[in-house]
C-alpha cells in the first residue's frame, strides 16, 4: 500500500480534448514509483481553464484527500498556460524554495528555464507543485526535488522523522 495518495493533473487544451497523447503521465509514473515508491492514484486531464483547473485542484486536494498533487503542463508563457495562477489561488502557503531548486535544475540544461513561471505551496497538509509539459522538462524538475518531497509530506503530516537527518542542525 502507498504511503501517500498521489495526485496528477495534466493541464493542456489539446491532450484533454483526446487531440494528443498524454505524454507525461507515464513518465511521472515511473518517477513516483522511483523516488517516492507510490503509485498515482488519480489522475485527471484538464484543458486550460482556470475555473476548470482550479476545481480540479480542490477537489484532488480537499476531496480526493490527495497527499501530492501535481500539475504538469500551463507553466510556460502563452496566454492560455494559467497553471501558476490558479495554483497561486489554490495554496495557502507558497514554497519558493521547489521552484528555486527546479528553475536552477533547469538552467543547467537549457537558459528557457528561466521562463517557467511554476508555482509550489500547500493547502492544508498537502502539497502541491507544478511542472512544465514537456517531458525533458518534467524529468528535470522533478528528479531536482524529489529527494525533498518524502521530508516536506513528513512534515505536513506532522510525522517528521527524528532530527538524526537533518544532521542535527534543525531545520
Amino acid at each position: 500500500m502507498s504511503q501517500w495518495k498521489i495526485g496528477v493533473i495534466t493541464a493542456s487544451d489539446s491532450i484533454a480534448r483526446g487531440e494528443r497523447e498524454d505524454d507525461r503521465i507515464e513518465l511521472l509514473k515511473v518517477l513516483i514509483r522511483e523516488w517516492l515508491k507510490c503509485e498515482v492514484a488519480v489522475h485527471r486531464k484538464v484543458p486550460d481553464n482556470m475555473e476548470e483547473l482550479q476545481e480540479t485542484m480542490i477537489e484532488l486536494v480537499d476531496r480526493e484527500k490527495c497527499d501530492l498533487l501535481i500539475v504538469a503542463g500551463g507553466t510556460g508563457l502563452s496566454p492560455r498556460d494559467v497553471t501558476p495562477e490558479v495554483t497561486q489561488w489554490v495554496i495557502d502557503r507558497p514554497m519558493p524554495g521547489l521552484v528555486e531548486e527546479m528553475r536552477r535544475a533547469g538552467m543547467q540544461q537549457s537558459r528557457r528555464a528561466m521562463l517557467t513561471r511554476a508555482a509550489a505551496g500547500t493547502r492544508g497538509n498537502s502539497l502541491i507543485f507544478n511542472l512544465p509539459g514537456h517531458p525533458k522538462g518534467v524529468k528535470i524538475c522533478f528528479e531536482a526535488i524529489a529527494d525533498m518531497l518524502p521530508d516536506a509530506l513528513y512534515i505536513l503530516q506532522g510525522t517528521e522523522k527524528a532530527d538524526e537527518d537533518w544532521g542535527g542542525l534543525g531545520w
